[in-house]
């Protein structure tokens, strides 16, 4: 049953591809191993529709594409790491809408399937709003990790609400330890940490609809709502009590070296909220799913916000339009083009289709599990925010706040700085 959930629509373009074989350029942000995967799905897809294909990966994607683009020599279908841009091509006339039909099978067939046709979804040169991307290969941010064997010795459980998380940390206290390690340095990017602690507060304290509105700047930066959010983070990350260092640290603190606190002996801390990828910071050795774990960073049962989840992801978008371009984006659909890549490392899939028990990885299937559960997907808001705010002033604002500003003091100047890029 699970391998017949996506379109016919679908099926039919692939036979018809196949009839008529062509070749299909890709241009991505992968190189490397993830070249490697890639270039496994795109095999499938040739094993399918007869068709061939060219993968070319680049770490400066994001400056070549568009530089392709305008010279009018733009591969079939490019990989954005990042919706903005793919909006702005949009907007300039680089990307052709996806076929009838793309849509409701988004809606049909992903987890928060609207979200996604939501963020594929951008005003095309005619101010007409069109589906131009489909998201394959997905990241997932809303995780707090632990150490089991520190919350068994203390008798401590996952908690599975917003609610339980806080009665947690108080319990913590309670026994004079301390619940969280946050740490915000990053370099000349510190501060980024923070920006996804206020996103998830956004999430779970306010309507999706708010917080697209926040990140478009309908909503500006210093409404109450936004402030309340940053204050949410503040009730972890400005409280003595709670954070490994004291309030003080979590400005000066490495993210990279932050969740090292919950392996020493006695730990240091007991919590610690990051992205999916943050194992690769955790001492030599660390097993995910022995020595360490993580629970979804929970919604607040009294919000009735269901289960959002903040993430980010790859868009595949059509930039030179082909019969064989529809043809993948076709393919993409399928749930072997989804297992593949799964039965590798390092994908995950709103994909409802899958068989997941495919996944190569343990710790990899919990996470996608977390993600077919969302009710609500959201993209990383300050990856869509203009850079100046979103890697700039969101940033910093977030360090002045966690070093004792105001929150609304920080808002007023992280809009003031919006408003100068108008």
């Amino acid at each position: 049953m699970k391998h017949s959930l996506y379109a016919g629509a679908a099926t039919f373009a692939l036979m018809a591809g196949a009839a008529q074989a062509d070749k299909v350029t890709v241009f991505g942000p992968w190189l490397g191993p993830d070249q490697e995967n890639v270039e496994a799905v795109l095999d499938g897809f040739a094993a399918a529709t007869g068709h061939e294909y060219a993968y070319v990966g680049s770490d400066s994607f994001e400056q070549q594409i568009r530089i392709d683009a305008e010279a009018g020599s733009a591969p079939n279908v490019a990989v954005f790491p990042q919706p903005g841009l793919a909006a702005d091509m949009a907007k300039s006339g680089f990307l052709t809408p996806l076929g009838d039909g793309t849509a409701d099978w988004i809606r049909d067939n992903y987890a928060a399937g609207q979200s996604w046709v939501d963020l594929g979804t951008y005003p095309g040169p005619d101010g007409q709003d069109h589906l131009y991307g489909l998201f394959y290969k997905v990241d997932v941010k809303s995780l707090v990790w632990y150490v089991p064997e520190n919350f068994e010795d203390a008798g401590y459980e996952v908690p599975n609400t917003m609610e339980e998380l806080k009665a947690l940390s108080d319990q913590i206290v309670a026994d004079g330890e301390t619940p969280w390690c946050i740490g915000l340095g990053s370099g000349g990017a510190t501060g980024w940490p923070a920006t996804d602690w206020v996103e998830d507060m956004m999430l779970r304290t306010q309507s999706p609809e708010d917080y697209d509105a926040w990140v478009a700047n309908e909503m500006k930066f210093n409404d109450p709502k936004v402030v309340a959010a940053i204050e949410e983070f503040g009730a972890f990350a400005r409280n003595d009590d709670y954070v490994a260092g004291g309030a003080g640290a979590v400005a000066t603190t490495d993210f990279r070296d932050s969740p090292k606190g919950m392996f020493s002996s006695p730990p240091q801390c007991y919590l610690h909220r990051q992205a999916s990828f943050i194992p690769a910071f955790f001492p030599e050795g660390t097993v995910v799913g022995e020595d360490a774990d993580f629970f979804y960073f929970p919604a607040y049962e009294s919000k009735d916000l269901g289960s959002p989840v903040l993430g980010a992801g790859t868009l595949w978008a059509i930039t030179n339009d082909s019969p064989a371009a529809h043809d993948l984006i076709a393919y993409l659909q399928t749930p072997e083009a989804h297992e593949t890549w799964m039965a590798l490392t390092g994908f995950l899939t709103p994909h409802k289709g899958v068989d997941t028990s495919v996944f190569s990885d343990p710790t990899l299937k919990k996470m996608n599990d977390i993600l077919l559960g969302a009710t609500t997907f959201r993209f990383d808001g300050s990856d869509l925010m203009p850079g100046g705010v979103g890697a700039g002033t969101f940033w910093t604002g977030m360090v002045d706040y966690a070093g004792g500003k105001p929150a609304q003091e920080v808002a007023d100047e992280i809009q003031s700085s919006w408003d100068a890029l108008d």
